[in-house]
């Protein structure tokens, strides 16, 4: 991992090295190493977060507050997954388990109700192997048309960020946990909806362990998370994505409880019978 200097941070920051210094005497973070004699050294991550604390700061959070938003969206680092993040979170959301022809039914189904009525949304997806979105690409490049971004992982070379009505692809390996995973993710002014799907290492059929909702609480927890995996491989989209979401109120104000639930057991009840 690459070590920086406070004058490295400072200049991709643009945070002088006497704040960033104040801001760990004041608040603790960042939490730097130390060299052999005693300098500080920072990481990648680092500068990540420093970033977002300024894109934070300059849509009128105070430094404390800046800081809470960001903490609690590092959370996820040790959990570099989305569905990961979202079993582990203060009001988990328990997975079932589905087979692959059942969430490509979801999946487009989600799709194509954010196409029909969406405004503006945030569209995040991941489809483990490159030609699982291929598939589907026409479907994304058609939602981003309509949307304020659309981002979806996949096993790609390179980062392509494209026109601003493109898809962007972020290249996940396929050591990483977000490669084993399958996510479709909207959250819109007046829509949200998520589905998250870990594939189990089951020899004989294709068996997801998977969430799906309409909380939008969960629903923009879910789409944070996958703008937060974005840092490594498109930095400026992922702070963008993450700005976007820090201004827009959720989706509804007061869900209706019973509806994912009520959702979840059709989908458990159609399963068993394909």
């Amino acid at each position: 991992m690459k070590k920086l200097a406070i004058k490295d941070v400072a200049e991709q920051t643009g945070v002088a090295a006497g704040t960033i210094r104040m801001w760990e005497q004041r608040y603790g973070f960042p939490e730097p190493g130390r060299t052999a004699s005693g300098y500080r050294v920072y990481s990648e991550e680092d500068v990540a977060a420093i970033r977002r604390i300024v894109a934070f700061r300059d849509r009128g959070l105070s430094v404390p507050a800046a800081l809470d938003r960001v903490r609690s969206m590092e959370g996820t680092t040790d959990r570099p997954s989305i569905f990961a993040a979202l079993v582990a979170a203060d009001s988990p959301v328990n997975p079932q388990r589905l087979s692959k022809p059942t969430l490509v039914a979801l999946s487009r189904a989600i799709e194509e109700e954010a196409i029909a009525r969406a405004a503006g949304p945030v569209v995040i997806g991941a489809f483990q192997d490159e030609h699982n979105y291929r598939a589907v690409e026409h479907r994304y490049r058609r939602m981003a048309r309509v949307s304020d971004a659309v981002g979806v992982f996949a096993t790609f070379d390179d980062v392509h960020v494209g026109e601003e009505d493109e898809p962007v692809e972020i290249p996940v390996g396929a050591a990483d946990a977000l490669g084993h995973e399958w996510a479709v993710v909207v959250d819109a002014p007046g829509f949200a909806a998520a589905l998250v799907a870990w594939e189990t290492p089951d020899p004989q059929a294709r068996i997801f362990e998977a969430i799906w909702t309409m909380d939008p609480t969960v629903v923009r927890r879910a789409a944070q998370v996958g703008a937060t995996l974005a840092t490594r491989r498109a930095p400026d989209w992922s702070e963008r994505v993450l700005g976007l979401l820090a201004d827009r109120p959720l989706a509804v104000e007061v869900p209706t409880p019973g509806l994912t639930a009520v959702t979840n057991r059709m989908l458990g009840f159609l399963d068993a019978r394909g």
